[in-house]
């Protein structure tokens, strides 16, 4: 896939993601069969909330792709940060492009380049990551080798893997029919777990979640989500708790993940090997990791 490009048009379809944690995310970002719309229907007046759940990211492959916008809330000893990314994804090819903003330093009003973040099956790339990593060159990362499946690290949650966790979905119920951005939804709210949703999740996020299930404080996350009439995620915010690692207590993450214009092109291009950074990059304060982990 290193190097190919993907691309999907919009078509006709009947279904149609600091400080200390904070530490963890920005230091790896900066060096710093399904059922039809009636199931959904039946959710809201008294069905099976849990099983409609468990089939949203499937509604999310027959869509094929759209945009998203994504933000990360962290909290961590007082410190509240935003991280915020916008992009598209291939629902199909589990390909996607954002661009991920940091906020301000702490210190002052500078602002930290955007940083591009390319989503594929088992990895992340990440060009403008900083850390002494050259302007030209992209960092990859083993998703699968993060302690948090890359539901954090990243500073935006992978969508498809977002969908994913709602596979182990244990309990929820209806809250509302309400709307986002114009589109009628039906709101849920439940928990699921990572331990479940890593055991039904596609080939490509089973190890990731599986990772998650181990890393986070704990592998409940308990969820709000608002799905459309033909069942697609078009809201989804979830919360992770993982301990801190530089004083006691957890640091608590609210990712959001915002799905819109289904059926959007998606080109995302691959970086070649002899674009991808090889060297040591500072993690945190003396630490390094390798590159093309």
């Amino acid at each position: 896939m290193v190097g190919r490009e993907r691309e999907r048009r919009s078509r006709a379809r009947a279904a149609g993601g600091l400080v200390a944690a904070g530490s963890v995310v920005c230091a790896c970002l900066a060096g710093a069969a399904c059922s039809g719309p009636e199931s959904v229907a039946q959710g809201a007046e008294g069905g099976d909330p849990v099983a409609v759940l468990h089939r949203a990211a499937d509604r999310l492959v027959a869509a094929g792709s759209a945009k998203t916008r994504t933000a990360m809330e962290m909290a961590s000893g007082g410190t509240r940060v935003t991280i915020r990314g916008e992009g598209v994804y291939d629902f199909e090819g589990r390909l996607g492009q954002l661009k991920v903003r940091l906020p301000q330093d702490p210190a002052g009003s500078s602002e930290h380049r955007p940083i591009t973040e390319l989503l594929a099956p088992g990895a992340l790339f990440m060009k403008n990551r900083g850390a002494g990593v050259p302007d030209d060159k992209w960092v990859r990362v083993d998703t699968a080798s993060l302690s948090d499946g890359n539901l954090v690290t990243g500073g935006a949650t992978d969508p498809l893997a977002a969908a994913e966790v709602l596979r182990g979905t244990r309990k929820a119920a209806f809250v509302e029919r309400t709307e986002v951005a114009g589109t009628e939804v039906t709101h849920y709210r439940g928990t699921a777990d990572l331990v479940r949703a890593a055991r039904a999740a596609s080939e490509g996020n089973r190890k990731a979640l599986a990772a998650a299930a181990e890393g986070f404080a704990t592998a409940e996350v308990p969820f709000d989500v608002y799905l459309d009439d033909e069942g697609r995620v078009r809201k989804l915010r979830q919360r992770f708790s993982f301990a801190n690692g530089h004083q006691k207590g957890t640091v608590e993450v609210a990712s959001t993940t915002l799905l819109f214009d289904f059926g959007a092109a998606v080109r995302v291009r691959l970086p070649e090997e002899r674009d991808i950074y090889a060297g040591r990059i500072s993690a945190e304060p003396g630490e390094a990791v390798d590159g093309k982990n």
